[in-house]
């Protein structure tokens, strides 16, 4: 039997291009990570999303 690793959220997000996506993981707080494929359009889609956010918090 593999030895079991306990999962943690510890580590840098991180974006690792694959065949014809992105792959990114990201550390969740429980411990764990999400991990999302994206295409180019969706990565563009979301970047443009969390500039917006950004900007929502420079101007409080």
């Amino acid at each position: 039997m593999a030895a079991m690793k306990p999962r943690t959220g510890d580590g840098p997000m991180e974006v690792t291009k694959e065949a014809r996506s992105l792959v990114m993981r990201i550390p969740l707080e429980g411990g764990g990570r999400l991990v999302v494929e994206l295409n180019r359009e969706e990565a563009d889609n979301l970047g443009s999303a969390l500039h917006a956010a950004v900007l929502l918090l420079v101007k409080k």
